[in-house]
């Protein structure tokens, strides 16, 4: 596995190959602590994203504010004024500056979303709620094809969730009667999370525009959040069956670790694995000790566990990383 030049450098530090009076000269050379070049770079594109944003959010507060003053064709000649210049300038900007087009696409979309919602409030179609988002994120799809960007997929999966959420509150249910159960909508967005999670592993090598681990990482954290929620009400919930939820938090458990332990090293998906073991096995504790009536000693034990796990947990960490560098 190849690792960065910080974590060659920082192994070389580790092992003495690189003498402390020579540290800050190492690294210069390596590139490792940014210039002003790269600060200014950064500074660039932060402020890019942040004006880009600002500008697509001020749009819906602005015409927010002058609802009543604004009559039907002003606010949408705004919005689609908005969203066809976003358009030009991704299509203008492209091969000169992938950032700021990136930007403008991305304008382009939240601004989709809301004139789509400009849309029915104006005209009060009566639709649900999930419809609009899900509508977006049907609409929105080959822009997020087309833009190959990161950001753009990860909004489409977000719409995707708040779709599943907002219809389930909806219909309380898949045509009213699959899935009827708050339970059942968990086990859908898991299954929707870790499906887009191992799409995006999977095409990893295959298209180098995915090779942004912050989605990776995102993706992950939402797909383990809902299963470990999914494990800590089985536990907590008597009426909750706990074979089906046990195998799925194990059978993930064991994908994950065999994916970043062994296939591709990932110390932030191994820490999420260790915050869930940690925040499972404190719930187990914590539901046999108070079912025992034992509340006197029961925080502190737990508060002791905690402490124990999350050493372990970080000495584990660490030697994966050192014998990863070795």
């Amino acid at each position: 596995m190849l690792t960065s030049p910080r974590h060659q450098l920082i192994d070389l530090i580790e092992q003495g190959h690189i003498p402390p009076e020579r540290i800050e000269q190492a690294l210069s050379a390596g590139g490792i602590r940014p210039d002003g070049r790269r600060w200014l770079r950064f500074i660039d594109h932060l402020l890019l994203w942040l004006g880009g944003m600002a500008l697509s959010c001020s749009l819906v507060f602005f015409i927010a504010y002058n609802w009543r003053d604004m009559g039907q064709f002003l606010k949408f000649g705004l919005v689609e004024v908005l969203v066809v210049l976003a358009v030009l300038g991704y299509c203008l900007l492209l091969h000169r500056h992938r950032v700021a087009a990136n930007v403008a696409l991305l304008m382009a979309s939240i601004s989709l979303g809301v004139l789509l919602a400009l849309y029915g409030q104006t005209y009060q179609t009566g639709a649900d709620p999930w419809q609009l988002f899900f509508t977006w994120a049907l609409l929105m799809l080959p822009w997020a094809a087309l833009g190959r960007f990161p950001a753009l997929w990860v909004l489409w999966l977000a719409l995707l969730n708040l779709s599943l959420v907002l219809y389930h509150q909806t219909f309380h249910g898949l045509f009213g009667i699959l899935f009827s159960s708050d339970r059942a909508l968990l086990w859908l967005l898991f299954a929707l999370n870790s499906l887009g999670l191992a799409l995006w592993e999977g095409l990893l090598g295959r298209l180098d525009w995915l090779n942004e681990r912050w989605a990776v990482r995102l993706l992950a954290t939402a797909s383990g959040a809902t299963i470990t929620w999914l494990l800590v009400e089985a536990i907590f919930d008597e009426r909750a069956t706990d074979a089906p939820t046990w195998l799925g938090w194990l059978a993930w458990l064991a994908i994950f670790y065999l994916v970043y332990r062994k296939l591709r090293l990932d110390l932030f998906m191994l820490a999420g694995m260790a915050l869930s073991v940690i925040i499972v096995v404190t719930c187990l504790l914590s539901k046999i000790l108070f079912d025992a009536d034992l509340e006197a000693g029961a925080f502190l034990f737990i508060a002791i566990a905690i402490i124990v796990m999350g050493t372990g947990a970080a000495r584990w960490l660490r030697d994966v990383h050192r014998e990863e560098l070795s």
